[in-house]
């Protein structure tokens, strides 16, 4: 006997409507109009310009915060094909057609994983934290212990569940107004900042809590006094970790930061899967491309398939565990040792040639004195709002993200972290320069 069941975890009841109505003449589902919306949200087109690892392209286009989630989703719709075929096979109770919605909410889901990033990758994130935490003697004692862990442990992840769920100034009640199924499955912490056991991992701010409360109660997430993981949320990360540690390496390769025998060395660290006659047809599809492009991007879908292999072998393996909610840490924690060997050899590499190599220091130097300094000056014009210079720097704010002189401080603070990190890298620049009287704006 589990704890969570599939029939209650895929729920179409949406965030902000009491009730659900659904058509005959509907040629979408509940779950294809949660991916369509994110499609063609303004906020997953931002993505564009926001940094994932290497600084945003010049003469070779290397990926970005958008062309990472499509990738992401990509990936995350193949582990959930293979999931929906063992749940097919094996579990006979839940209604079909309910099981067969799980790629599209695992690709959506997948969608959504990065939309709570602020610019300049994870040195933003880091930013952010910092700021408030040598901010202490101004802010802390001004709000609850619970709304401070918010603020100095800010993560992308809670982030993103709140630019889904949030109601800004003049927007729909609920947010995007999504599925729970979809919302849940972005969350991969279920638990406050405060009750944190990492720094800087939990799944939803404070003031977002009551959100997350009905979506988990709705979709039974919820065991005595733990919160739970849905299910699915193993498989977007999965994804998630998947693309990033695989096509950072691409990436590397293709700025010549890795050589190609380097990359191929890595990436070939993947073929222990294949069968004699694979090995062979292997070696002859190598042999027969001219292009080292080609042969790269060859072994990292071989690559991407073995570990997408692994992960829903793990998942099988401890499905138990998973649907009581026991389960810790990632599928790729517990993949074959084989795979794991593999994927070190590439996490040893990245730590100290790619996430350490110049141009990407120089991005999060460069992001971390942009981001820092807009903070200083939106935070510093809450604090005096009757200031002349004051009133014109919040004025530079969207309707949406503005609150009332009569608003907590954790709710003002809250206004100015939604605006800075919804930004993309080149508008805080722009930002930056036209506030510290660097440029000047053309007419």
């Amino acid at each position: 006997m589990v704890i969570m069941e599939w029939s209650k975890l895929i729920s179409i009841q949406r965030l902000g409507k009491a009730t659900v109505s659904t058509s005959n003449t509907d040629i979408r589902s509940a779950f294809q109009r949660d991916y369509d919306r994110l499609i063609f949200s303004s906020a997953f087109r931002r993505l564009q310009n926001k940094t994932q690892v290497f600084p945003l392209p010049g003469s070779v286009f290397v990926h970005n915060r958008l062309t990472h989630s499509l990738e992401v989703a990509s990936v995350g719709r193949s582990l959930a094909n293979l999931l929906v075929d063992h749940i097919l096979k094996t579990d006979n109770s839940t209604d079909r057609t309910l099981i067969e919605q799980i790629p599209t909410i695992v690709s959506t889901a997948c969608l959504a994983h990065d939309l709570g990033n602020p610019p300049f990758g994870h040195s933003g994130e880091a930013t952010i934290s910092e700021f408030f935490i040598d901010k202490e003697s101004v802010f802390k004692d001004k709000m609850t212990n619970t709304q401070w862990a918010d603020l100095i442990n800010f993560d992308g992840n809670a982030n993103a569940f709140r630019l889904l769920t949030h109601t800004y100034n003049g927007k729909r009640e609920g947010g995007f107004g999504l599925t729970f199924s979809t919302l849940a499955s972005v969350v991969k912490y279920p638990y406050k900042a405060i009750d944190s056991p990492k720094r800087n991992k939990f799944g939803y701010f404070n003031q977002d809590f009551e959100a997350y409360k009905n979506i988990s109660e709705n979709l039974g997430l919820k065991s005595k006094d733990k919160n739970m993981r849905h299910p699915l949320v193993y498989l977007v990360e999965a994804a998630d970790d998947i693309c990033y540690q695989i096509m950072d390496i691409e990436d590397a390769y293709k700025l010549h930061i890795l050589s190609f025998q380097e990359a191929f060395t890595l990436l070939s660290g993947f073929s222990y899967f294949m069968s004699a006659d694979q090995q062979e047809n292997f070696q002859k599809t190598i042999d027969n491309l001219n292009d080292n492009n080609e042969k790269i991007a060859y072994l990292r879908a071989l690559s991407i398939n073995a570990l997408v292999n692994e992960c829903i072998k793990t998942f099988i393996i401890n499905e138990t565990e998973i649907m009581n909610g026991l389960y810790t840490g990632s599928l790729l924690k517990r993949i074959s040792s084989e795979a794991s060997k593999a994927m070190k050899a590439i996490q040893k590499i990245s730590i100290e040639r790619i996430y350490n190599h110049s141009t990407v220091i120089e991005i999060e130097i460069s992001g971390h004195r942009i981001i820092h300094s807009l903070m200083e000056d939106f935070t510093a014009a809450v604090l005096r709002p009757e200031k002349f210079s004051s009133e014109k720097i919040l004025n530079l704010m969207p309707q949406q993200y503005r609150v009332s002189k009569e608003s907590s401080m954790y709710d003002k603070l809250l206004s100015v972290v939604d605006y800075i990190s919804s930004m993309t890298d080149i508008y805080a620049l722009e930002l930056y320069r036209t506030i510290r009287g660097i440029s000047i704006p053309k007419i």
